[in-house]
This record gives C-alpha cells, structure tokens and sequence, in this order.
C-alpha cells in the first residue's frame, strides 16, 4: 500500500483554522513530541509507581507558570466586577473599566476588548453573546459573516448602524470561539447590565440562546423565547425585550430566517409606536 504523502503547510493551516485553532499562545512552537524538548523532571514516569508526594513537587514547565499576577477567584472577580460597573457613570468610564479589568481570563487571550458599535443614544439595543474572529481583529462588535446578516436585517425595517446600539455579554473572545464557561459569563455580566443601563433603550434584542437567556433570566430555549415580549428590569425602568435568532444560527439554518423577519417586524410596529 503506498503511503499517504505528508500533508502541506497550507493543509495544515486549513486544518487547524476550521477545527478552531485559530490563534497562538506562545510566542514560539513547542515540540511536544522532542524527547530533547523535555525536561528531565518530566521523562516518563508510571503512575503506578509514582508517589502522590513525587507528583506533587514536580515542577510545571515553563511554558505554562505565568509570571502575571494570579487571576482573582471567580467569586471575588464577580464581586469586583459589580462595584466597578455600579459606579460607571457613563458609557465611556465603563469601557476604560473593563479595559483595565483584569478578572476575566479571556483578556488575557483576546486581542483587544469589543466594547460596542452604533448610537448610544438609539432606541434599541442588539446583544450578542461574545465576539469572533473579525470581531477580535476590528474591535468591533458582528463584523463578520454574521454581522453583515445583522445589517441586512436591521436595514430590512429601515435602520442602519447609527441608529442602533451593538454590544455583547462577554466583550473578549473566547479562544477559537469556544462557547464561555458559566464563570465567564457571571464575571462579565455586571458589566453589560451597566451598559444596557447607561444606553437605556426603548427596546432590547436578545441574539440567541446564550444572550437571551443570560439577560431575560430564562431557562427555555430559542426555539420557545424568540418573537416573545419580556420586561426587563434596570432597577430603574422596565425595558421591554425580544429574544430572536443569532445571524450566526440564520447563517447554518436559513430556513428560519421567516420567523427572525416576523421578529423584525413586530420590533418595527413597536419602535412605530
């Protein structure tokens, strides 16, 4: 049997882009399959035989001790994140917070924080759940695929970017656009409940399932939310809020674009109102 030849850089490339490895960890490739590479404290050793005392002082390998400041507890970040968002008194101290809000690890990985786009004074307010690839290059929120759907859907009831405000529940990406582990999710959420606040629209958007039920505070899907009407509470007023599909969901399943139209229409007749 003739041997397969050994794929190309670019079938690599191709590879790894479309299993999500999309960006770099370390500035340099690491071997992983060098014996040379290994460290002597880390030749192979037989869990059978190896103490519990033995395993324990091993030392990690430099590739992975970080020589930042350690990244707070979960539940300390999420208390941080709180009495930070409380006291923003406005759209732009609240993105020089989370800017300097190291609590999240997703910073760390991200290229740059994805704050907003649009008006911050238009009466309604899309949300989605966390920025992807282009999001994380532009710094801008829906840019991609996704976002040039969003587009044509908000022109479809005469809107455009400037009269809508765009934002996420997490403002980093997730490393290959991994869904946010529920901590994730808890430490950012303050921060978005501020926004929402301080843009303070007439009407929210929920886009998907991790969006709509993170703020509407839903355990039932998009299937049984989307075209639905929910109050949602600042603490000073009732918003009222519709949880419709994702672009990225109407990309992969366009055969549900009829029933995000119906939702665009029923936020047309109430924006009419």
């Amino acid at each position: 049997m003739t041997p397969e030849p050994a794929p190309t850089l670019a079938q690599l490339l191709t590879f790894y882009l479309e299993a999500g490895v999309d960006c770099a960890l370390f500035e340099e490739p690491v071997d992983r399959l060098s014996e040379s590479e290994r460290p002597e404290t880390f030749k192979a050793v037989s869990p059978a035989t190896e103490t519990n005392a033995a395993r324990a002082s091993r030392p990690l390998p430099a590739s992975v001790v970080s020589t930042s400041e350690p990244m707070p507890a979960p539940d300390a970040a999420i208390a941080t994140a709180r009495e930070a968002a409380r006291t923003a008194a406005s759209l732009e101290i609240l993105r020089d917070m989370l800017e300097k809000f190291d609590g999240c690890a997703l910073k760390s990985t991200a290229t740059r924080l994805v704050f907003a786009d649009g008006n911050p004074k238009a009466r309604i307010m899309f949300v989605g759940e966390a920025p992807g690839r282009d999001e994380d290059i532009e710094g801008l929120p829906f840019v991609g695929r996704s976002g040039k759907l969003l587009d044509r859907m908000i022109a479809s009831i005469g809107l455009d970017r400037s009269k809508v405000y765009i934002a996420n529940v997490i403002p980093w990406r997730p490393p290959g656009n991994r869904t946010p582990t529920p901590q994730e999710t808890q430490i950012c959420l303050p921060f978005i409940q501020r926004q929402i606040e301080l843009v303070d629209p007439d009407i929210l958007v929920t886009l998907g399932n991790p969006s709509t039920q993170t703020l509407l505070s839903t355990r039932e899907g998009i299937m049984k939310t989307r075209g639905r009407w929910f109050n949602y509470d600042t603490g000073t007023r009732m918003i009222r809020a519709l949880a419709t599909f994702h672009p990225a969901y109407l990309l992969r399943s366009p055969s549900y674009k009829r029933l995000s139209w119906q939702d665009l229409r029923a936020i047309a007749k109430a924006l009419a109102e």
